[in-house]
């Protein structure tokens, strides 16, 4: 198969999008070779996995096929022709997309931008609508299945995603993009480099925005992308290249899973409502959602490659980011209801009038509905710096430091009154009664820098502080020739947590401890250790193998389980060991790999979003023990000039390992029981998981691509994608008896997607050109459940009787999208 050359992949992907057809005729499919990409990695920092070399299992996506195929889907979707992965829209809201990597979750799956680190430093959270724009500025997309090539010490429990970006080099020009979709889909955007200077300057910016609705009712959004980038090379020996990008959006959401029977009932023939949305509704003749997202996170870096001499390179790279922004939901009850007691509209929406009359009638001390907006705020700064020295032809070794600091502002404020005159607050033990009247729209800010956060006496609910430090080396000898190539890796990291709480008493006594303000930093050490061998037994046959020991912190709210300035008595490093083994193919028509993997995580503390009975909150599960093993294949094959094809499949078995604990908590932090009620404490419950499959996502995928290129300028591509036994999420509830521990996870039905695409270049004299491109998603309208939260049974409790494809409707899900489409026409100059 003929690859792009290098020089054209360092162009940023929207001042490629159409050359690639016009100025070179490829089929531009995923591939395992990543040679071709080692042109845009920014800086030395990045660990980016070589073909034949790195003994990683690794795909390799391009920039011309994310310009082709992303249309409107999430950024994560692309991944979803690869071995393992199962990227969902999740709820529907724009940026609310999740993937899963060998079915490990993206909060245990590390997203590297140009080598930073890009996980929340609290609770390793990847939120791609904070990355809205990253598609626009990729050049180049990684992904290391299983424990990876980083040397650093990060989370890549199911793997990593590399996400390159480039400043310098760029060719004079410009783009202008205008695209539609489906339910008012619109994006519009317009970039220019300036070129590379004599003196070696060189910039490149880009600006855009997106707007419309999603496939969902009630999710309207806007949002925008900036990139600045500003290269310096002064000489040969120092390359200099400043970033800044950022995309600051609002959009409505879909939140929570749905009951089936829900979908069934506010239908309008006999199958579910793919687009109800149970979160929105109207108030005063307007639509009204409870729950929305703002935010903005602008990331800035400034990389520096020193090449010290012929042998020896220094590579370093310094950060900030300053994340603004929140979600609301609703709070307070008013006349005795919750939102969640208030009868729907006779179309199943929020009755926001009727909530508004009540606050009307009522008053800040018997009680108000209120929406309120949880603040996830951050200031983050890091460092990274990595040397490398050639001690010969055949030996290397690296040596480097890791050091961040991450401060997060967690507090919550009032959204909306919705007809209320004020919010009575009682949560500030240092306020005895609050009452807050100033109210925040959802709407991101647009400082880059951050800004004030929002006064003390403004805040409602709780009001607390996280801090991180993280500071860690790591070290890796490499050892290679023609044939051989072997490398032993090692890293450690120490990260301190801090919680501070600004609504409670310094010195409180409670029964299981005294609280004070600040907690003072818990230090905890981690590190890892990998090794592995990549063998070219001739110039077509490769075999590879690795292994790794983890023993990894745990997140933030594993040291401050329930919210409370009370460190975990029962705290311990999860431990994950990670063995794979592989083997590739190359040839000038056709390339395969197969990859066997086992991975076992124990120790694990998970935390998550529960609604029993109407009434929101969040579990805790400790003791988790996860065995994921598999196989994984993937090929292409240029047939000629006109035809040209791609093919994966992957087989996995994931499962617990012995039994768990989980309590739960309602949104005030209050014990509650299996039933919501607020008792006065958590109690225990063994969750029977043994055996139990792992849920989430799908542990059977397979895909096929064909690209045509018929005639010059043009090209089409048809994508067919299966996904099988898929199992419902693990749920606190549903595991609570040996009975339900032996009936195990939901299996849900499998199901399989087709998508079309087609692009056409139009010559407009010179290096000017038109792009015309055109998307469809689920050609077939298929129906499809993409998730489940709950794991209901035909005769188990809850289950109805009532069946949807063989699945009980009382099971609270989210189908996928039915058709959707994007068109785009693009002018390079």
């Amino acid at each position: 198969m003929k690859l792009i050359n290098k020089s054209m992949l360092t162009v940023v992907i929207t001042l490629s999008t159409a050359s690639v057809y016009y100025a070179q005729q490829v089929q531009d499919t995923v591939d395992t070779r990543s040679k071709d990409i080692e042109a845009v990695v920014l800086t030395g920092v990045a660990d980016i996995a070589k073909d034949r070399k790195t003994p990683v299992a690794v795909s390799t996506i391009k920039e011309a096929q994310i310009v082709e195929r992303l249309g409107n889907q999430e950024f994560p979707e692309i991944l979803n022709t690869t071995p393992s992965v199962y990227a969902t829209k999740s709820g529907g809201g724009f940026g609310d997309s999740k993937i899963g990597i060998r079915g490990f979750d993206q909060i245990n799956i590390a997203v590297m931008v140009n080598g930073m680190p890009v996980n929340d430093m609290e609770n390793g959270a990847v939120y791609w609508s904070n990355w809205a724009g990253l598609s626009d500025v990729t050049s180049a997309l990684q992904v290391q299945r299983g424990l990876g090539a980083s040397k650093l010490a990060i989370a890549s429990v199911g793997g990593t995603i590399n996400v390159l970006t480039r400043a310098a080099d760029k060719k004079q020009g410009g783009i202008v993009t205008f695209g539609l979709g489906n339910d008012g889909y619109y994006k519009g955007s317009f970039a220019y480099n300036t070129g590379k200077s004599a003196k070696g300057w060189s910039s490149s910016f880009l600006m855009s925005r997106t707007a419309g609705n999603t496939y969902a009712d009630g999710t309207n959004f806007e949002g925008y992308n900036y990139y600045f980038a500003l290269g310096f090379q002064p000489n040969k020996k120092h390359d200099f290249q400043f970033t800044i990008t950022g995309a600051p959006q609002w959009h409505n959401q879909r939140s929570y899973q749905i009951k089936i029977s829900d979908l069934l009932k506010y239908s309008s023939n006999d199958k579910p409502n793919r687009r109800y949305n149970a979160d929105w509704g109207y108030l005063n003749g307007e639509e009204f959602s409870n729950r929305a997202n703002y935010y903005h996170k602008p990331v800035m870096s400034l990389n520096w490659d020193w090449k010290m001499s012929d042998n020896s390179k220094l590579s370093t790279v310094g950060y900030a980011s300053f994340g603004r922004g929140a979600g609301t939901g609703d709070l307070g009850s008013v006349g005795g209801k919750r939102l969640s007691n208030f009868a729907r509209t006779s179309a199943g929406l929020l009755d926001f009038d009727a909530i508004y009359a009540a606050n009307q009638a009522s008053n800040p001390d018997a009680g108000q509905l209120i929406r309120r907006a949880s603040v996830n705020s951050h200031n983050w700064f890091g460092l990274i710096s990595n040397f490398n020295h050639k001690i010969n032809e055949n030996l290397n070794f690296s040596v480097g430091i890791d050091t961040r600091y991450y401060k997060g502002y967690h507090y919550q404020v009032v959204s909306d009154l919705i007809g209320a005159s004020a919010y009575k607050d009682t949560a500030n033990k240092n306020i005895p009664a609050n009452y807050v009247s100033a109210v925040y729209a959802p709407k991101p800010t647009w400082n880059p820098f951050g800004g004030k956060t929002e006064p003390m006496n403004e805040r409602i609910g709780y009001s607390n502080d996280g801090e991180v430090l993280w500071y860690g080396g790591f070290g890796q000898v490499e050892y290679s020739n023609d044939n051989l190539s072997v490398f032993v890796q090692g890293a450690v990291s120490n990260q301190a947590f801090q919680r501070i709480d600004s609504f409670i008493k310094d010195g409180t006594v409670l029964t299981n401890g005294t609280l004070y303000t600040k907690t003072g930093f818990k230090d905890i050490i981690g590190y890892n250790v990998k090794a592995g061998a990549n063998y070219n037994i001739n110039e077509q046959h490769n075999v590879f193998a690795n292994l790794g020991y983890y023993s990894k912190q745990p997140f933030f709210n594993a040291v401050y389980p329930n919210n409370q300035n009370l460190i975990n008595p029962y705290l311990t490093n999860e431990k994950i060991f990670g063995i794979e083994a592989g083997y590739g193919f190359r040839s000038s028509f056709f390339n395969a790999n197969i990859n066997l993997y086992r991975t076992s995580w124990a120790d694990r503390f998970q935390r998550r979003s529960e609604t029993v009975n109407g009434v929101r909150g969040y579990s805790n599960i400790t003791g988790i023990t996860e065995i994921h093993q598999g196989i994984e294949v993937d090929m292409n094959a240029k047939i000629n000039d006109i035809v040209a094809l791609t093919g994966m499949f992957s087989l996995g078995d994931w499962k617990y390992d012995g039994n768990a604990q989980g309590n739960l908590f309602n949104d005030n932090n209050e014990p509650m029981d299996s039933n919501g009620n607020t008792v006065a404490s958590a109690a225990t419950s063994t969750l029977y998981l043994d055996k139990v499959k792992v849920g989430n996502y799908a542990q059977t995928t397979a895909a096929l691509g064909v690209d045509l290129t018929p005639f010059k300028n043009f090209k089409f591509n048809a994508q067919y994608r299966y996904n099988a036994n898929l199992y419902a999420n693990l749920n606190v509830l549903n595991f609570a008896t040996p009975e339900a521990g032996a009936a195990g996870a939901l299996k849900l039905p499998s199901f399989g997607l087709v998508d079309l695409g087609a692009s056409y270049v139009i010559p407009a004299g010179g290096k000017r050109y038109f792009t015309i491109r055109g998307n469809v998603y689920n050609l077939f309208d298929t129906y499809y459940i993409q998730e489940s939260y709950t794991n209901i049974h035909q005769g188990t409790t809850n289950a109805t009787g009532t069946l949807y494809d063989g699945i009980d409707v009382a099971n609270e899900v989210f189908f996928g999208f039915g058709t959707t489409w994007s068109a785009s026409v693009s002018f390079n100059f």
